[in-house]
């Protein structure tokens, strides 16, 4: 956070806080109605897309271009080319050809994954209020100009450099750019150039938002020339490495020891045997490829992309792809309760006084504070609002102080029948605070001390009732037009407002649901503890042990971590206490979800593996989620987590596949290679092998998934995958010998054993796919439609390919029937052992 304080230093050249307002409209060729749609377009052309990251959609031919990036491929057609100068034209061209339709199938597959995503992200984007033709509308922040101006209010991220035009309360969370925790209030006005960042009050700066109050704005900077942008471009700030990148990560790792130290040895071994360089070099080359799942790149993205659209089908929006995997993975998931576990429609009880009872009094001034509050909207004043209407038209607001998190109060000064009044409503404690007297109903008046024990006896009454319980206070004040924070004090309580929100009917059924996919739920709520546990009782949850801010508040990090473990509900919670828990719960080992809808729940969603928010969620929530949720409800997130497992079984499907008989056909080849007079395929003929085997895996993304897959949360893990590949290979090379020495003992001609190893070789890939896509028996686990026709179609391409008039120029004979047989019977023999050694290695060893 230094280094983000050093970097924003006042820019000489762009010091707008030093320029009045007007000025500044003239020089942009704006005015206080706002730009014209035309000039916005223009604009729009000139400066670019509002974002921080400019980067334009890569076109078509950068994606195909980007599928040859692979230094192997570079290098494999490097040697084709010094072939096709130096040795056989026909060769290198159809090893050319090869590479050249692998990549044109993984650009196809990437481009519809990239079309795909791009719609799916359109749905869920942050949007901003700006004028318009002198008209007030909604657009796509990223479609902000310089000149705009933007209205803004509560729960609004500033879409770009500003300079405040008028404001009423607004405070600012300038947290991201200042490290500071506590909101800013900015007023418009003129200041000195050399204004350091954080006394910059008639600024506000991208990426931050609106915590209260609202305002007006002229839009000064934006995209990459504002503050936020130069920085981000000065110190390359980088999202954190998810697990699942982590997995692929390591998963490479893996696979380039392996082909690295085969490759170095085979070609070394050909060489000394005085085979020639230039064969065994691409004989070497060509290995590595087999080896090397170079589609993986592709597949991830196809598995992934076919993932967001299944979730958005059931109304989840993904907005960062390599978040499905920790979505599925997640084994935690905290939740406020309200709008998620209940209904979300606060409705109001009552309005009681001091002893309990209903009073018209209480609930006029609650009337009087709800009726005139223009900050941020929320179902407790909506509530208020729908509970008994007044007549008010003796009634004037004069004043208002927003409600914010530090205070948690409400403040409205209203002129009522000539009298000015201070009305205040919020937590009861935050109440209390300001009073210094308690109003009976006949109007006489306590000391504040000696009714604060029957009045937290009754808020302890109606909390075990289950009701949110809020304080309200007044008091007279002199004729003024003007409040601040210093006027709440002296405030004398008046009552009790009591709120519900029912428990959703089907809630316990969703919980169990969730329970059952392994993923414990997590109440963290801000409502007091016997609330909370009321309401936990009544959605069916299993008492546990409450663990409070409070309580938060005195622990250690240490001691907090080993103590989440063991509590399932949070309350009277602080928002700064909401990440401290998520980032507890990260240290002790759990992948945790936290899906919020508030200001106050971003730095938790900004802490958690998953970030969950709602569309119609606060912009800044919105935009820190990686999931978004088009319904507020838990059940369509039981749907999204089940989508996100079927994801990630997929992508594992194919590491497999990949690392299983892929493995093993490349390291046969490599072994027969030492031995063999002449080398087992030529070069062409093994990428064409691993051209024909990756092409049905392409569809894994659609392939059905077994139920036990998805019933518990998964992880990458790379000891598994070592001990699958080494397992599944041996028996691959295996047969893949008894091929050999059959061939061998058969006498065959050199070009029909490669024609002969070339079909065991993709027939058996292709085949094995049935195998080791589930651990069940191979007939009790259906696979999807288009794998099985995709791998049934390389079988009879393959089998036909001997056959064709292209076979000679790829270096293929016809094969007699009697061989033919015997091949057919070696694949059998192949696929029932490998499916016998299935059922010994899952019982010993557990993915």
């Amino acid at each position: 956070m230094k280094l983000l304080k050093h970097a924003l230093r006042p820019n000489k050249t762009n010091t707008f806080w030093n320029t009045p307002a007007q000025q500044l409209l003239i020089q942009l060729s704006s005015n206080i109605q706002g730009l014209s749609q035309e000039d916005a377009a223009q604009r729009l052309k000139r400066y670019g897309a509002n974002r921080l990251n400019n980067k334009k959609q890569t076109g078509n031919l950068q994606l195909f271009l980007a599928q040859f990036k692979s230094s192997i491929i570079l290098i494999l057609l490097f040697a084709t080319g010094l072939s096709f100068y130096l040795h056989d034209r026909v060769d290198a061209a159809i090893i050319l050809t090869i590479v050249l339709i692998s990549g044109l199938l993984g650009f196809l597959q990437e481009k519809g994954a990239a079309s795909a995503i791009e719609k799916l992200l359109a749905i869920v984007q942050i949007t901003v209020n700006v004028l318009r033709d002198g008209a007030a509308i909604e657009i796509a922040a990223e479609n902000l100009v310089p000149g705009d101006i933007v209205l803004l209010r509560a729960g609004d991220v500033i879409p770009g450099d500003c300079l405040i035009l008028e404001s009423d309360n607004l405070f600012i969370d300038e947290a991201v750019l200042t490290g500071e925790s506590y909101p800013v209030e900015k007023l418009p006005g003129v200041l000195p150039a050399n204004t350091a960042l954080g006394q910059r009050t008639n600024a506000l700066w991208m990426g931050t938002h609106v915590q209260s109050g609202d305002a007006s704005a002229l839009v000064i900077a934006t995209g990459q020339t504002t503050e936020f942008g130069k920085l981000s471009q000065r110190i390359k700030l980088k999202a954190p490495e998810t697990e699942f990148e982590r997995g692929i990560r390591h998963f490479g790792y893996l696979l380039m020891e392996i082909t690295l130290i085969l490759v170095m040895l085979i070609f070394a071994v050909n060489v000394y045997l005085e085979k020639a360089v230039l064969d065994s070099f691409l004989f070497a080359l060509a290995l590595a490829v087999g080896l090397t799942p170079q589609l993986l790149p592709a597949i991830i993205s196809i598995n992934l992309a076919h993932g967001a659209k299944r979730m958005a089908e059931q109304k989840v929006i993904v907005k960062q792809l390599a978040s499905i995997e920790n979505f599925g993975s997640m084994n935690v998931l905290c939740s406020d309760k309200t709008g998620t576990l209940t209904e979300g429609s606060v409705q109001m009880h009552g309005a009681l006084d001091l002893l309990g009872n209903a009073s018209e009094k209480v609930a006029l001034y609650a009337y009087l504070n709800s009726v005139y509050e223009t900050g941020f909207s929320n179902p407790i004043d909506e509530a208020i609002r729908q509970f008994r209407r007044f007549d008010v038209t003796d009634c004037e607001k004069l004043a208002e102080i927003p409600y914010d998190f530090h205070r948690k109060r409400l403040s409205l000064l209203i002129s009522k029948q000539g009298e000015n009044i201070l009305v205040s409503k919020g937590a009861l404690t935050n109440i209390l605070d300001a009073c210094t007297e308690a109003e009976n109903a006949d109007g006489t008046l306590i000391p504040i001390e000696s009714m604060s024990g029957r009045i937290q006896q009754r808020y302890e009454e109606f909390s075990r009732q289950g009701f949110r319980t809020l304080g309200l206070a007044y008091k007279p004040t002199k004729a003024q037009v003007q409040i601040d924070k210093a006027d709440e004090t002296g405030m004398r309580f008046l009552g009790f407002l009591l709120f519900f929100d029912p428990p959703k009917a089907d809630c316990a059924d969703t919980i169990k649901q969730l329970c059952e996919l392994g993923v414990t739920l997590k109440i963290i709520t801000g409502d007091n503890r016997l609330v909370a546990a009321t309401i936990s009782k009544q959605l069916g949850l299993a008492e546990h042990e409450v663990l409070t801010g409070p309580e938060i508040e005195q622990m250690s990090g240490r001691a907090l971590m080993n103590k989440v473990a063991d509590v399932d509900l949070f309350a009277e919670v602080e928002p700064n206490q909401k990440e401290r828990i998520i980032i507890a719960l990260k240290k002790a080992g759990f992948v945790v979800g936290y899906m919020g809808d508030g200001i106050n729940d971003v730095s938790a969603l900004h802490a958690a593996d998953v970030g969950i928010s709602v569309d119609s969620a606060a912009d800044i929530a919105k935009e820190t989620a990686e999931i978004v949720l088009l319904e507020k409800d838990l059940a369509v997130l039981v749907q999204g987590v089940r989508e996100g497992r079927i994801t990630f079984a997929n992508t594992l499907k194919y590491v497999f596949m990949a690392t299983s008989s892929n493995f093993g056909n490349m390291f046969s080849m490599a072994g027969a290679s030492l031995f063999l007079p002449f080398l087992p395929l030529l070069p062409k003929q093994i990428l064409l092998t691993n051209l024909l085997t990756d092409f049905p895996e392409m569809t894994i993304a659609s392939d059905n998934v077994d139920a036990d897959m998805v019933s518990q949360p998964r992880r990458w893990d790379i000891k598994f995958i070592r001990k699958f590949m080494i397992t599944f290979g041996f028996v691959s090379s295996l047969f893949d010998f008894m091929t050999f020495g059959m061939l061998l003992w058969l006498n065959v001609p050199v070009e029909q054993f490669r024609t002969a190893w070339f079909l065991e070789s993709v027939v058996s890939a292709a085949l094995i796919v049935f195998v080791v896509r589930t651990d069940k028996p191979i007939f009790s686990s259906r696979p999807g439609k288009y794998l099985a026709a995709a791998t049934l179609a390389i079988v009879t391409v393959t089998v036909a390919l001997p056959y064709t008039p292209i076979a000679h120029l790829i270096g293929f004979q016809p094969l007699p029937l009697h061989i033919l047989a015997l091949l057919l019977d070696i694949v059998l023999l192949y696929i029932s052992t490998a499916e016998v050694v299935k059922h010994i290695f899952y019982r010993f060893v557990k993915i």
